[in-house]
């Protein structure tokens, strides 16, 4: 097991940053904690996909010299998938800090438990 490991460690790592953004996701009740988790759950994700997409000893598929071969190249899929997701968490994360702004201007806080507290006794 430990070698399987050490082979893909980018995965773990991939994996760890995952279970640390939902842990933090879950476990904060600041908004713009909540936000970070959420980020580095995206990161995480990126992470994996690259790994994925990785194969030792090829190159990005970039035709120079006239190598043509399939077999000279990585799988261009997930780089494609990486970039589209960033483009999409970065107005993702706009939007949420955005709204978090536009709450804290309203409650004057940022704690989601006082939030709802003031929601449920029907204040402001």
């Amino acid at each position: 097991m430990g070698a399987n490991l050490f082979t893909n460690y980018g995965e773990a790592v991939a994996m760890i940053l995952f279970g640390i953004g939902f842990g933090n996701l879950l476990l904060q009740s600041n908004l713009i904690k909540k936000i970070i988790g959420l980020n580095i759950m995206d990161t995480a994700i990126y992470l994996f996909l690259a790994e994925k997409g990785y194969i030792a000893g090829r190159v990005a598929p970039i035709v120079a010299d006239g190598v043509t071969s399939v077999e000279a190249y990585i799988n261009p899929v997930p780089s494609g998938l990486v970039l589209t997701g960033i483009v999409v968490s970065v107005s993702v994360s706009a939007l949420m800090l955005a709204l978090t702004i536009r709450l804290y201007r309203r409650y004057h806080t940022l704690d989601l438990d006082e939030i709802s507290t003031l929601l449920k006794k029907g204040g402001l």
